[in-house]
Order: structure tokens, then sequence, then C-alpha cells
């Protein structure tokens, strides 16, 4: 049986790797201005400069959108905690003290476009924009949920941070990248939705580099990366979740397809599965066997019960609005 590695060990494993990610990130990834996505041509002062405050009026977006878009950025506006969990869990030396000061530097970029965007064009209202941003930010990104023990094995142990990390933030970007093209498309603005495909690109780019990571702890820890998957995807909740109005809105987007269950199962989960053979794989002890075990078992009650279940309910909701209007 191989002896478990604690993070630290994993870390300075699989630094070359990180370098060599690192490296071809940076050689493919496409330099881009926030100032350059943005119309400023209509923007005006509000009331505090002599202009007029923000009126539902204003806005050209419809309700998704703007549930989309405020959903969206706030996620973005956290990126504060985010940093935190990744600084810590990864290391702040080498390739991985470069690849988070970068990462958190592109992320950064995010947030800036998209409420330069929303403010200019008035798409929302800026201050209860404000007052959400406060509250989320204030409240930070909690990660508690992810921790529990299965029933049949110890895993969860505090070496357990970056396995948990990566393999988290492998999906979690993968799912941001299919919410911020969805919400492109439902904007109905060709403005919105070049930047929109612009952030996305990071976020793809962001994907590769934590799977490619995450397949070398594979390669390294079958078992205690396998245990880390499964435990990520059973429990996985968006980095949003907790923000104000987060139901209301989480529900808006899954109705009308900016992100639901079957965008999660079929672009997001089963690619980066596939992508690193979890059910090819020979190299697994007791442990990850079961691990993958679990895990087969959730896809399976995913895509044979959640999902139909949540889109019957979703296209009767649907047809009670068409019938209302």
């Amino acid at each position: 049986m191989a002896r478990e590695l604690t993070q630290r060990e994993i870390l300075v494993e699989l630094e070359p790797v990180a370098g060599q990610a690192l490296d071809r990130h940076l050689s493919v990834f496409k330099d881009w201005h926030p100032h350059d996505y943005v119309p400023w041509d209509e923007g005006r002062n509000f009331a505090q400069l002599g202009g007029i405050d923000w009126d539902p009026d204003q806005s050209g977006l419809s309700e998704v959108a703007k549930a989309a878009l405020i959903t969206n950025l706030l996620t973005e506006d956290n990126l504060p905690s985010y940093h935190r969990e990744i600084a810590e869990n990864f290391s702040q030396d080498g390739a991985w003290g470069t690849w988070v000061g970068r990462w958190t530097a592109e992320e950064n970029r995010h947030g800036i476009v998209m409420r330069d965007y929303l403010v200019v064009t008035r798409g929302v209202d800026p201050v209860a924009l404000e007052q959400a941003r406060m509250i989320h930010m204030t409240d930070g990104y909690n990660p508690a949920h992810l921790i529990r023990k299965y029933s049949d094995t110890e895993f969860i142990h505090a070496d357990a941070g970056f396995m948990h990390s990566v393999a988290y933030v492998t999906f979690q970007e993968l799912a941001t990248r299919v919410s911020h093209r969805n919400t492109g498309r439902v904007c109905k603005d060709p403005v919105a939705d070049r930047m929109l495909q612009r952030i996305a690109a990071d976020e793809n780019l962001h994907m590769i580099f934590y799977r490619t990571l995450c397949g070398a702890a594979l390669d390294l820890v079958p078992d205690q990366a396998m245990a880390a998957i499964d435990l990520i995807v059973e429990n996985f909740r968006m980095p949003g979740t907790g923000m104000p109005n987060f139901r209301r809105h989480g529900v808006l987007m899954a109705k009308h397809g900016i992100y639901d269950l079957r965008q999660h199962y079929e672009d997001v989960l089963m690619p980066v599965l596939r992508h690193w053979n979890v059910f090819g794989r020979t190299d697994f002890g007791a442990q990850g066997e079961q691990a993958r075990e679990r895990l087969a078992r959730y896809l399976d009650n995913l895509h044979q019960v959640q999902i139909p279940r949540f889109e019957e309910q979703r296209d009767r909701s649907l047809a009670r609005e068409r019938a209302r209007v």
C-alpha cells in the first residue's frame, strides 16, 4: 500500500508540472484591457454630480440577464477570499507563487469590466449592487461545506487542503466559463456578449491549468486524489452560494438555460472526468476504488433521477409562466 503524501510533499513533487503549466498559460494567454470592453459613450452622471440617479426603466436588460450578471459579478467580487484559499493551500514560493499572483491579477479584471459595464449602461441598480457587494465580501467564501467524513474512510485531514482546492477550482472554473458564455447570450447586447466571451476565455485557460495539476496529482497519489475529487463533485457548490438573492437568481438562471443540472453534468463534470480517465484507470488501491464507486453512484443518480426531475419541474414552471402571459 502506497504511503499517503502530505500536502507539502505533494506540492514539492508537482512543482515542475506547475512550472510547465504556467509557461504554457503565459504562452497562449491573449492580453486584454477592461476599458476596451465598456461603452463609455453611454455613461452619464448620477445625482451626486448633478445628473439623475438610477431608475428601472433605464435598464435594457431582462430580469434573467440582470440576475445572471449580478450573480456573476458578485462571485468575481469575492476574489480576496478565493486568493486567500488558493495561497494557503498552494504555496507562495516558486512556480506556485507566480501562478497564484498571476491568476489573481487576471481574475481581478473580470470584476472591473463587469461593474464598469453595468454602471455605465445603467443595467442594474448601482446602489443595490454595492450593498450586495459589501454583504457578500464581508461574509467571504467559506469552504466549510466540504468538511465531512466518509462513512468508511478517515481521508479528511489537515493535509487535504491542496487536493480539495485543485479539484474544486478545476470544476468551478469550467462552470463559471459556461455561466459567463450563456449570460452573454441572454443579454441581447453585442457589447455584453463580447465582454463575457472574453472573460469566459480566461476561465477556460484557468481551468486547463488546474485540470493539468489535478491530473498530475491523480498520477502521483491516485487514492488521495480520487477521494478528493469524489468529495468535491458530491458536495459541489458555486462560489457565490450565500450571496444576497442567490437562491432566487440561481433558480432564474437554471430555468432559462444559463446554468442548470444538465449543463453541470454534461458540460462540466463529465468532460473533466473523461479527461482524467477516472473510470478507466487501473492504479487505485482500496481507498481510491471506494471513492470511484461512490462517485459512479452519485453521477448515475444525478443523470437518471435528479436531472429528469429538475427538467420536469422546470418545464411545468415555464408552461405556467407562458400561460400567464
